[in-house]
């Protein structure tokens, strides 16, 4: 599986491997469609030995676990060939692109005891070919309190011959008693090039996003508060949830890129052809504001995740943002 880039990490696995020497549990920290799974794909076949059921996905001591959502205490389980033909068709799939493939946009996602049951439940098994067990559990911060509670003993001292890898866009949001358990790998984002073949289908919607995002910048520098107020309620009319969330996320990004260019320019990473808007953004905003403005979006993510309702909420981030 094609990876692109973290050549330091691709080195660090492939030493784990070769010495024998692995950690019983890693934190893989990617930006969302980012590339860990490709990383812990190939870190997995070669682990077991090049077994062609890895690449597959069907392995028997591989277990695949992610946020879902729904009546009836669902589990991964449920939705364990959905989650496979995404992952099998681009491993660099964004979070709402999860939730689409298995059927749960706008609902609200975690990974439940019920979940946490489960793989205990699955560990409580002797591997099946006799070698190491591993649960891939993709966003560990969608775990509440429950389930987090349920796997900490298990992630403290796990039975030999097993193996966590989780994949996390958010890690100060992971229970700290598992996480302070795991060897942190920080995956490095994809590059322009890289991002663009990838991610070209979702390109074009994100494209919108970043657009709307950008307009409400515009009528931020412009003092054009109805123009804000405007853009806002374009934000909340969007039918998705994830895409509002993904609107924060992107929105998050751009500032970074303009607090950048304030403060260490040489570090922005500009998408080719935006030159002109991002630098114009970086003189003409505060110094204080791309800070103070990701902690406005990072807030408004969490109360979106909640189902707060989108009009007032996204009426009071246009007003935070053209206050700052």
């Amino acid at each position: 599986m094609k990876v692109y880039g973290n050549t330091e990490v691709v080195n660090a696995l492939h030493r784990m491997v070769e010495s024998g020497h692995i950690p019983h549990a890693m934190l893989l920290h990617e930006d969302d469609g980012g590339g860990a799974f490709p990383l812990v794909l190939n870190f997995l076949e070669e682990l077991y030995g090049g077994n062609p059921r890895v690449k597959k996905l069907i392995h028997p001591d591989i277990h695949f676990v992610f946020p879902v959502a729904g009546a009836d205490k669902p589990v991964s389980l449920q939705y364990i060939g959905k989650f496979r033909e995404l992952l099998l068709e681009n491993p660099y799939f964004f979070e709402n692109e999860l939730y689409a493939a298995i059927g749960i946009e706008g609902k609200q996602s975690n990974i439940s005891v019920h979940e946490a049951r489960s793989i205990l439940e699955r560990l409580s098994l002797s591997a099946v070919e006799g070698g190491c067990r591993t649960v891939v559990l993709y966003l560990p911060e969608k775990m509440n309190a429950q389930a987090a509670n349920a796997l900490l003993k298990m992630v403290e001292e796990p039975p030999q011959k097993t193996l966590f890898l989780l994949i996390t866009h958010a890690p100060e949001k992971v229970l700290l008693t598992i996480a302070s358990r795991c060897l942190h790998l920080r995956v490095q984002p994809l590059s322009p090039e890289a991002d663009r073949e990838v991610h070209a289908g979702e390109a074009a919607g994100n494209s919108a996003l970043v657009d709307l995002f950008h307009d409400l910048l515009e009528a931020v520098v412009a003092r054009d508060m109805l123009g804000a107020l405007e853009t806002g309620e374009a934000v909340a009319d969007l039918k998705v949830r994830e895409q509002q969330k993904t609107f924060c996320r992107l929105a998050s990004e751009d500032l970074r890129r303009i607090f950048l260019l304030q403060k260490m320019p040489s570090l922005a990473r500009i998408p080719e052809g935006e030159e002109d808007f991002y630098i114009r953004m970086a003189r003409s905003l505060k110094p204080t504001f791309p800070r103070k403005g990701m902690a406005a979006l990072d807030r408004s993510l969490l109360l979106v995740e909640r189902n707060v309702n989108q009009k007032i909420l996204f009426t009071h981030l246009v007003n935070q943002l053209y206050t700052l």
